[in-house]
């Protein structure tokens, strides 16, 4: 049926976009490649592969996972808000990405795209009988969110578009929930500020059937290149001192605070039992903290915080607005 749910497919579909992705940055980078990790976890079930570009011409550091692991019942993280899944066998497949440019005017991006099932949803929809008495459990999540260190409208505009279309044939009513989605999950509430500037953000979506909603899925992860491609081309080779340098690694900062505090993935994984390596591939490989560092007013820091980390409807905007980057105009 149409509608039951489809490991194999999933599991092929996540599989190629991992290569497509990885093959589009060795591109991009034009030096660094990516090395693989091929990985099992026979004590709790399934396996991964992790790719890791280190040290490239472009990305200081990129990583792309695949990951499809099995458990006899679910860590707290994965129950919180649905705690009639405790105690409960699962699978959990899903390509996660992170990517630290060298560039402090290129942005640093992550994307994920995922689908879980109860192990008895699988089996429910497989029995010959098509017995409906175990309530299928099943859903899909993901999204893709932008972290610029130095803004550029043309870039928010861009992104947010690719988002847009990426959902629209789904519901016109999408874009706006997985954006607001986005801007709350990514939020720092420690620090009372976001993350970056946002995108897509969905979870425990079946409302669409299997099919729809896979096919939902697919249609986020393939935009995510034409969503940060685009970017990285038109600021990669932007001139840049030490200053801009210092400033990134006081925002990468933010970056590990948040995956490490509040990311609900971070949690499943080292909850499940998962490995650390793959999970914390996430981190960026630099980083520094200052104690009560301020931007100062009206400068290029200031405007990052002034303007793009406050979440707003990009797409108002038909074209950039008249204010340019104060130093480098879009």
């Amino acid at each position: 049926m149409a509608n039951q749910p489809d490991i194999s497919a999933v599991k092929a579909y996540l599989l190629s976009l991992q290569d497509a992705i990885c093959a589009a940055l060795e591109s991009l980078d034009g030096a660094g490649r990516f090395r693989e990790d091929a990985w099992q976890r026979p004590e709790h079930g399934g396996g991964g592969r992790s790719r890791v570009l280190e040290n490239g011409a472009v990305f200081e550091k990129a990583g792309v996972n695949f990951s499809h692991v099995q458990g006899a019942s679910l860590p707290p993280s994965a129950t919180a808000h649905r705690p009639e899944l405790a105690g409960k066998a699962y699978h959990a497949l899903g390509v996660s990405l992170v990517i630290h440019p060298r560039n402090p005017y290129v942005p640093t991006t992550h994307m994920n795209v995922r689908f879980f099932a109860t192990a008895e949803s699988l089996e429910s929809t497989s029995s010959s009988s098509g017995s409906a008495s175990a309530v299928p459990t099943w859903w899909f999540g993901g999204g893709f969110d932008l972290t610029p260190y130095y803004g550029f409208e043309a870039d928010a505009i861009h992104w947010h578009r690719v988002a847009h279309d990426a959902v629209a044939p789904f519901g016109d009513a999408l874009y706006p929930r997985f954006k607001r989605w986005c801007d709350d999950y990514f939020f720092l509430k420690h620090r009372q500020e976001p993350r970056g500037i946002g995108g897509l953000f969905f979870d425990d979506f079946n409302a669409l059937g299997f099919e729809r909603s896979f096919a939902l899925m697919r249609s986020v992860g393939d935009a995510f290149l034409a969503a940060y491609r685009p970017i990285v081309e038109r600021r990669k080779a932007t001139p840049f001192s030490d200053r801009e340098r210092q400033f990134q690694l006081y925002r990468r900062g933010r970056y590990v605070e948040f995956n490490l505090v509040w990311d609900r993935g971070t949690l499943f994984g080292l909850q499940s039992g998962g490995r650390t390596e793959s999970i914390l591939m996430s981190l960026p490989p630099l980083v520094r903290w200052d104690y009560d560092w301020r931007p100062e007013p009206d400068s290029p820091e200031a405007r990052l915080y002034d303007v793009f980390l406050k979440p707003q409807d990009w797409l108002r905007f038909d074209t950039p607005p008249s204010t340019p980057n104060p130093q480098h105009p879009s």
